[in-house]
Formats: C-alpha cells, structure tokens, sequence
C-alpha cells in the first residue's frame, strides 16, 4: 500500500512518512497543496493523510483537487488546531473515522488507514 502524508509542518509529514515505511508501507510526504497535486500526477496513492488547516490549498479543497486525478484514492484528515469546535467542524465535514487530532499515535493513524482501505 502507498500512502502520502501532506501537512505544512514539515518534520511531522517527513516522520510519520519514515514511521510508516519502518512498519512496512511505502510512503511519501509533501509540505504543500501543491507538491501534493504534483505527486498525486507523477504516482498512484492508495491513501491520503492530509492537513485540514494548510496555507494556499487547505485538506477539504485539496482532497477534492486530488479525487480529480486519482478518482480512487481515499483520505484521512489531521488537524493540531484541538479545540472542540474545530473538531466538531472536522468531523461534520469529513466524518470523525476520517479524523485523527494531533499530536497523533502512529498505531492510530495505521489501524484507520486499514479502516479506511477496507482490510
């Protein structure tokens, strides 16, 4: 399985992505909307972890951009902005499955991926 992690923060895109390898995924990062739209062109991902609140292109706008070019992909959602309210409007947008808090477990973040595959 192949899963990108994007989220502007850029040591945490870049460890979760290196955990993730060391459990036996392929995983790649991107600090931006952008690197992502280009990565999502260049390789197929089966799973998407993306930042809600980043700069130019935020994680609802992006997933949208990325379904365009991987219609298949599925996505999972980060925010470290852990208020309750935020986390009520991320959950009314993406659904709380989809929705992981930071700072977040690594054994979290790989059970929803599988959840979110179907495995």
């Amino acid at each position: 399985m192949n899963i990108l992690i994007v989220d502007d923060e850029e040591e945490l895109a870049s460890t979760l992505a290196e955990r993730l390898r060391l459990r036996g995924m392929k995983a790649s990062h991107a600090v931006t909307g952008e690197e992502a739209l280009r990565l999502t062109t260049e390789e197929s991902f089966d799973v998407a972890v993306l930042d809600i609140k980043m700069p130019r292109i935020g994680g609802i706008q992006l997933k949208q951009r990325m379904q365009q070019i991987q219609p298949g992909m599925r996505f999972l959602f980060l925010t470290g902005h852990g208020s309750d309210r935020d986390f009520e409007a991320g959950v009314t947008e993406v659904g709380e499955e989809y929705y992981l808090g930071k700072p977040l477990d690594i054994e979290e973040l790989i059970a929803k991926i599988h959840d979110v595959l179907g495995r």
